[in-house]
């Protein structure tokens, strides 16, 4: 259930776009910004407001890397991006560190919610690849130290 102040946040907003499907994207990351992910529920009653059929809102979840649909994340949800040109400068070892570092495989949550460790595809910043996102945030030139350095900084 959406709360008060998303609904007002999301009534606020919705004035500065062209068109109700315009909003969809801000209006979600709005809801996910208070609880970490975004339910059926969720999307269900920001397609009401926006009067648009919750179908393309879970089209947009789906494919939208940034987008927890049914999937709540820790705190810091560390994305890595796997893509090739990732792939091809040492994302699969910057994977590997974080697992050692956080202690949890790729899918998992640390225990204390803190942390959940995701792959993702294309986060297009590929001329400064290996790179993660961590929430709303880019990481890019990656290496075994830096990594560290970076998801210590979140404690």
């Amino acid at each position: 259930m959406l709360s008060d102040c998303a609904k007002e946040k999301i009534k606020k907003i919705y004035g500065n776009y062209v068109d109700r499907h315009s909003v969809s994207m801000t209006a979600m990351q709005i809801v996910q910004r208070e609880i970490g992910h975004l339910t059926e529920e969720d999307l269900r009653e920001i397609a009401e407001m926006l009067d648009i059929k919750p179908i393309e809102l879970d089209e947009v979840g789906g494919f939208y890397t940034m987008y927890n649909v049914e999937r709540p994340v820790g705190k810091y949800h560390v994305q890595v991006c796997e893509n090739l040109p990732c792939a091809l400068v040492g994302a699969e070892h910057i994977i590997t560190v974080i697992e050692k570092h956080l202690k949890i495989k790729v899918g998992e949550t640390t225990p204390d919610k803190k942390y959940t460790l995701s792959r993702v595809q294309c986060l297009g910043s590929c001329g400064t690849a290996p790179m993660m996102q961590v929430n709303e945030g880019f990481y890019e030139d990656l290496t075994e130290k830096n990594v560290k350095e970076i998801l210590d900084g979140f404690e």
